[in-house]
């Protein structure tokens, strides 16, 4: 087993604030890893400690082999970046932006078109070469901002929600390219709120309020950090039925998922009847109740409320 990425103990402290507590990965190389967690829990404070921008207050960690404190710079040299916020120069081309993000790289310029013009070919990006990004679609600049991070052939890449405020169909466009990148041997590590995404990751770490709370496949998370019980109920007034269940003190949680809602409680089977009742009682039809397999979206919640959690 070859690792692209392995941190030991690593820790990032603001004054008093642990932003990041002892954090043990192993990464192996071609891996699609998920790193999730609700905003501040530590997530982009890693990246930045593996892409050796920040310095860790302790702890050590590795990329592509090279030690993130002392060979920070040969870290940089082996990985691309990129995030929602990715840092296209919008008054640049197509064109334009994949050249100065490849010339920061390559110093040979036959190389550096190469490179370039693989780049547009593996994002499609063609018909768009001297488009100015200001005037690209949401999709299409997160495709340039994906090239750019890709244009000198990184070992590994770092996106930081790198779908985030794109249509589903560019997302799973931009996923296909992923999948074809971790094929090739490229390590991805992945962070998202989005928990279809988190899916595709072949592992997925969970990381709140600095701690690494959950590691496993996505299979993994579902079926080992949850303990309680999930019910799904489906009935005729979803807005009603959730009020209801919200006053109740006899569950531990209720959300709302599409036309359903997902209670959490710690024995299912010997809730029910209570819950039949109460529903009975307000006129409400019960279409489905019944006790499902927790979704990545289930363990996630609970994980970040602080509830549930192995």
């Amino acid at each position: 087993m070859q690792l692209a990425i392995e941190t030991n103990n690593l820790t990032k402290k603001f004054g008093h604030t642990v932003a990041v507590n002892n954090l043990n990965l192993e990464i192996e190389q071609g891996e699609i890893f998920g790193f999730l967690g609700p905003n501040g829990a530590g997530k982009s404070t890693t990246i930045r400690m593996l892409c050796g921008i920040l310095e860790p207050t302790s702890g050590k960690g590795t990329v592509g082999g090279f030690d993130i404190n002392s060979e920070s710079e040969k870290v940089k040299e082996i990985i691309g970046y990129m995030s929602q916020n990715f840092g296209l120069y919008q008054d640049l081309t197509v064109n334009e932006n994949l050249n100065f993000y490849a010339r920061l790289y390559i110093a040979d310029r036959k190389t550096c078109n190469k490179k370039i013009e693989a780049a547009i070919e593996l994002l499609e990006l063609g018909h768009y070469r001297k488009h100015l990004a200001a005037n690209l679609s949401g999709g299409w600049r997160q495709r340039l901002a994906l090239a750019c991070a890709v244009v000198h052939d990184p070992q590994i890449i770092f996106l930081d929600e790198p779908t985030a405020g794109i249509d589903p169909v560019s997302r799973r466009v931009l996923w296909d390219f992923l999948y074809e990148l971790a094929h090739d041997g490229t390590t991805l590590f992945v962070t998202t709120h989005y928990m279809e995404e988190a899916e595709r990751c072949n592992r997925i770490g969970f990381i709140w309020q600095g701690d690494l709370v959950a590691c496993s496949t996505p299979m993994g998370i579902k079926e080992g950090f949850l303990k309680d019980h999930i019910i799904s109920l489906k009935c005729s007034d979803i807005n009603q039925a959730y009020k209801i269940l919200k006053s109740t003190g006899r569950v531990k949680d209720v959300n709302l998922y599409g036309d359903a809602i997902h209670i959490v409680v710690e024995d299912a089977a010997a809730i029910t009847p209570y819950l039949q009742q109460q529903l009975a009682a307000a006129d409400i039809e019960v279409v489905e109740l019944k006790r499902i397999n927790p979704s990545i979206e289930d363990v996630f919640v609970a994980l970040s409320k602080g509830s549930g959690a192995v």
